[in-house]
């Protein structure tokens, strides 16, 4: 067990989400513990009733980087500890297809399987609740796209983030892409975890898995939290308990991924701030949850299906012009977190500058010729609507034309 005062303090803001954080250096270990006491809930909460929670064996979801790791080795022997069989699934890809959640669901289908436990990054926590939703309810993951469709109860998940980056352990959506279209189909189940839906019902955030992240990993996912905390900050649906998530974000991300990602400072200040990035990471993914984003993910995803660019380069690249877009006119719809929203788009491209990621398109491959099909594919994201400024295909054109070069 980890010693009471192993627990690293949480921001009280977090009461206000459903999903419990277990937040401590080493808190891996504490895996079969919280395996065992959801099984404990599921059998005093009315979705026990359900077919799809009658077994007791654990489907772990990962990928081979995490196995590589030591990682998954670690979880394993955790949930083995607590009497648990666990069966792994490790064919997790980045940006996960319908076809690795397929892949999923056919080992799985035949097990018996009462919980799941994703282990990883984004990626790796998208299969598990994308496998999720065919396991407990059937079809393709297209029947999803959007909120609320599912109708049976599913499976509890466990996350454990292995990166301090999507948050999608504090998130009731997954992102799961069509490898025919390319297009990212956000399935969204806001049920409660006690009520049978697609967020976790625990988040074991432990900042010694994100030590042995690459560099360009690390930094790639922090800026990827940094632009949720922004973006959710911004977004027309954003709120006060949106905005406090935001604001608790920033305010940990802001001055830690500098320390984390720069050659100076001392290994406990490295060590800090790389705890700060991974509670900050799940902050902003909580306020998401809450509110929203907007069009620098709109620009972002087709960026990546469509030139290959990793989600956080791509995402980040395209907030400071996406921020300056909104700042026009005298407006500042992220007062929560910065005064100036000319300065903060600078900041951000500082942050970029620090660790050598392109602050241009022009710089990463990506033709001239198609910012047109872009523009057509942004407009159309889910995201854009959020935006706090209205963005169609011709103001997408735009901002893609400020971020070439």
């Amino acid at each position: 067990m980890i010693p009471p005062d192993a627990s690293l303090p949480l921001p009280d803001i977090l009461d206000e989400s459903p999903v419990r954080v277990v937040f401590a250096r080493g808190a891996i270990r504490e895996l079969g513990r919280s395996v065992a006491d959801v099984f404990e809930s599921l059998d005093v909460v009315e979705v026990a009733a359900s077919p799809a929670h009658s077994g007791r064996g654990v489907l772990l979801v990962t990928d081979p980087g995490i196995i590589a790791a030591g990682h998954f080795e670690r979880a394993a022997d955790a949930v083995a500890a607590g009497g648990f069989a666990t069966h792994v699934f490790s064919d997790v890809r980045e940006n996960p297809t319908t076809e690795h959640v397929s892949a999923g669901v056919a080992f799985a289908r035949d097990l018996d399987i009462g919980l799941i436990v994703a282990l990883g990054g984004g990626s790796a926590m998208d299969c598990a609740k994308g496998i999720n939703l065919i396991l407990s309810n059937g079809g393709r993951v297209q029947d999803y796209w959007g909120v609320n469709k599912p109708t049976t109860p599913m499976l509890p998940l466990i996350a454990v983030p292995t990166t301090a980056g999507t948050g999608s352990e504090a998130q009731s959506f997954a992102l799961i892409t069509d490898p025919d279209t390319h297009q990212k189909m956000a399935c969204g189940d806001r049920r409660l975890p006690t009520e049978g839906g697609l967020r976790p019902c625990v988040a074991i955030l432990d900042p010694d898995l994100t030590e042995s992240q690459p560099r360009s990993v690390a930094a790639a996912t922090g800026l990827d939290a940094i632009t949720h905390a922004v973006e959710s900050a911004g977004a027309t649906t954003r709120g006060d308990i949106s905005l406090a998530f935001s604001r608790a974000a920033w305010d940990l991300l802001a001055p830690a991924f500098p320390i984390v990602m720069g050659p100076d400072g001392s290994a406990s200040a490295k060590a800090q701030s790389r705890s700060d990035m991974l509670l900050g990471a799940h902050l902003a993914g909580a306020a998401i949850e809450h509110a929203m984003l907007g069009a620098a993910h709109a620009c972002a995803n087709p960026v990546t299906a469509m030139c290959g660019v990793t989600h956080g380069k791509a995402v980040a690249l395209m907030l400071p012009h996406v921020i300056r877009f909104n700042a026009e006119g005298g407006a500042n719809p992220y007062a929560a977190i910065h005064d100036d929203p000319w300065d903060l788009a600078d900041f951000v491209e500082s942050l970029i500058r620090t660790v050598g990621f392109p602050t241009r398109l022009c710089e990463c491959e990506v033709a001239e010729s198609m910012l047109g099909d872009l523009a057509k594919m942004a407009a159309a994201q889910w995201t854009a609507q959020f935006n706090p400024r209205p963005v169609v295909e011709r103001d997408m054109l735009g901002i893609y034309r400020a971020a070439y070069d």
